[in-house]
């Protein structure tokens, strides 16, 4: 699996973790190892631009993600395509902001925001209720997989984006 986590935000984050849970739930989702994920960290202000230009809402965001080839989780016992999966946006200042109310770090924050960057670009979504409950229950059994799998302790953070 290909993936590039490009930090030009400015904050010191754990890079490393942020590439291990990418990888963890692409593996855990069934995407082929060839494929190509971009994870990008930006500041508040290059967030907000881009929360305007493409969601057309003011205010930075928490994550965005842009999908490319439309990859979707693969099943046992088919072929996996490969591809390029896109690109997950991540900002720092606002996860250290939701973690923080959250009552957890800007790290733990940041590793729940790309599994949910990486379920977006597979297809998954939280308009509906039932897509919610879907979604973010499997991005807590994702988390909750990958701490457990690293020793450490507790349940995952809960969701702090909508």
């Amino acid at each position: 699996m290909s993936i590039d986590v490009n930090n030009e935000s400015g904050w010191e984050v754990d890079e490393q973790s942020v590439l291990d849970v990418a990888r963890y739930a692409l593996d855990r989702m069934r995407i082929h190892p060839l494929s190509e994920l971009s994870v990008i960290l930006v500041d508040a202000d290059a967030m907000e631009q881009l929360h305007i230009q493409w969601m057309d809402e003011p205010g930075p965001t928490d994550v965005m993600s842009f999908p490319m080839d439309e990859l979707r989780p693969g099943k046992e016992g088919e072929e996996l395509p490969q591809g390029l999966l896109g690109d997950i946006v991540l900002c720092p200042e606002v996860a250290l902001k939701q973690g923080g109310t959250a009552g957890h770090s800007m790290d733990e924050e940041l590793q729940l925001l790309t599994v949910h960057g990486v379920l977006h670009v597979l297809g998954y979504d939280h308009e509906e209720p039932e897509e919610e409950r879907e979604m973010f229950g499997l991005q807590k059994r994702i988390l909750d997989d990958w701490r457990a799998a690293r020793g450490l302790e507790g349940p995952s953070p809960a969701p702090t984006t909508r």
